[in-house]
């Protein structure tokens, strides 16, 4: 008989719960500046809203990583280790199926040990969709925390950095290292006139020139954003025309960097080529790398069939280092059934008043009672 996603939640919070991982419920209604500060464009764009009395926007949570750290947080324990779980209903705008889904998964946050914890989670994932008959688990694999280490080694235009960032979670790297990086490239040549009437003005001044331009225009959001946000962008822009370019040198070694795929071990090795050649340290980051994957071999997964890439990334803006999907390698071009990464900075901007280290991964149930049906 085949199992329903809500059959499929219940049964992999229970092989949680046995792994450690105690069961959370946050509320279906977030207040939603959290997800359009912190979540990537593409869930942004596909947010439930609406507004209160008061004026205050929410949103049906889209996703469950944002809520259980807020819980997490609020909870009495929040200045220990947690290991917590989750199981239920999201909601975003899907073309051609439900705007509701579910999902089920972990998180992990406070342990020091971060490679060991990465591990774990990664392993936990593979071994529940495992147990539920899912037969061929297919692991990708990349690190957000390698490729920020190798723009700092580069010492790009923080603009210029900012923009290849965004351009690796959404997995167009590659894409972006053969276009122009130049504003008017970047917004069109239509804009050029209102980038030279901003360039130079007080930020504010500026700031408040460009929102009353779209205001102007009508335009009010925009994927999501309120006018003030595309000001800053655009604006953002335009102090990368003043920043100046990136280097052809560095051009060329972000070009050898996206190309590595393989193994982890084979990648690392590669990795560490191409940084030594271009007198670049990052040799503590490759470090722990290495330490992951070790973790990762001593959970029994075949790290020789884990598929590394440099160039993969996740759309989710708060991933800060390893980032992993696991497939039904038994199907061609399947989609994900399992995303997950480090995320270290998100906790503190939820109002932590520290770093705490955290990692976890979600499970998309309707896509994996389609895989085992």
């Amino acid at each position: 008989m085949d199992r329903t996603p809500q059959d499929l939640a219940e049964a992999l919070v229970a092989s949680f719960g046995d792994a450690g991982y105690g069961r959370v419920e946050p509320p279906v209604l977030q207040p939603a500046d959290v997800f359009l500060d912190l979540s990537g464009e593409d869930i942004r764009a596909r947010m439930f809203v609406t507004m209160d009395a008061a004026g205050h926007e929410w949103a049906l949570r889209p996703e469950y990583t944002i809520p259980v750290a807020r819980a997490y947080l609020a909870s009495p324990g929040a200045a220990e280790p947690a290991a917590l779980s989750y199981g239920g209903p999201v909601f975003r705008l899907r073309a051609g199926e439900s705007g509701e889904f579910w999902q089920a998964g972990i998180e992990s946050y406070g342990r020091p040990d971060a490679e060991a914890a990465d591990a774990e989670v990664l392993g936990i994932a593979v071994e529940a969709v495992s147990a539920l008959g899912l037969r061929k688990p297919e692991i990708r694999l990349g690190d957000v925390g390698l490729f920020t280490a190798l723009l700092d080694a580069l010492a790009l235009p923080p603009v210029r950095a900012r923009q290849l960032r965004r351009a690796y979670a959404q997995g167009q790297l590659a894409a972006a290292l053969t276009q122009d990086f130049s504003v008017a490239s970047a917004v069109g040549g239509e804009h050029a006139g209102l980038l030279r009437a901003v360039q130079g003005q007080d930020p504010k001044a500026a700031r408040a020139f460009v929102e009353d331009v779209l205001n102007i225009a009508g335009i009010s959001t925009v994927g999501g954003r309120s006018a003030a946000e595309i000001a800053e962008r655009f604006l953002a822009r335009a102090e990368a025309d003043a920043d100046g370019g990136v280097s052809a040198e560095a051009i060329a070694v972000l070009k050898r960097f996206a190309a590595i795929a393989g193994d982890p071990d084979a990648a690392s090795a590669q990795i560490r080529k191409l940084a030594g050649e271009a007198g670049l340290d990052i040799a503590p980051v490759l470090d722990s790398f290495d330490a992951r994957t070790g973790f990762i071999a001593a959970r029994g997964v075949d790290v020789g069939a884990v598929a590394f890439s440099a160039a993969f990334g996740r759309n989710l803006d708060y991933y800060t280092g390893v980032v992993f999907e696991i497939r039904d390698g038994s199907k061609a071009d399947a989609k994900p059934i399992v995303g997950g990464g480090r995320y270290d900075r998100l906790l503190q901007t939820l109002g932590a008043s520290h770093p705490i280290p955290a990692v976890g991964c979600s499970v998309w149930l309707d896509r994996l009672a389609g895989a085992l049906a």
